[in-house]
């Protein structure tokens, strides 16, 4: 360290170096989660294209609700652990493909995809995504 100064500088300027050199927690905002997913639409003009922006949709609620400061029955960072099976370093990125034939959500965490079911309305969704996802703690997490 002393070789290139580098240990004079970090004493100098330790405020500098910080965050690379020490672990912060940050705490999972709706925003981050909302940009994380990429969502596989179906092509434009595709009979299946409004069903699964709608479900996207419905997807998206529970974070408007958590940037409003409203209580969700699931946490955030259960979400991410449910599609994932990560809190954080998530590579690569998560998607989210559409379920025509289950009524509960899905996940494949070896390529990051969660899979949403295809409802008629935001209750029956709401309360099918927090069943599955409090229904499966993943790896032992709970």
């Amino acid at each position: 360290l002393a070789t290139l100064q580098f240990l004079t500088a970090l004493q100098q300027h330790p405020s500098v170096l910080a965050s690379y050199l020490c672990h912060t927690e940050k705490k999972l905002t709706a925003t981050d989660l909302e940009s994380l997913f990429k969502a596989e639409l179906s092509p434009v003009g595709s009979n299946q294209r409004n069903p699964r922006r709608f479900a996207f949709a419905l997807f998206k609620i529970p974070f408007i609700f958590c940037l409003s400061e409203h209580q969700t029955e699931v946490p955030l960072e259960n979400v991410l652990m449910f599609a994932t099976g990560l809190t954080a370093g998530i590579t690569p990125q998560p998607c989210i493909v559409f379920l025509a034939n289950s009524p509960f959500p899905m996940a494949n965490t070896c390529s990051n995809t969660l899979k949403l079911p295809l409802l008629d309305t935001y209750s029956h969704f709401q309360t099918r995504m927090d069943f599955g996802i409090q229904n499966s703690p993943g790896f032992g997490c709970v």
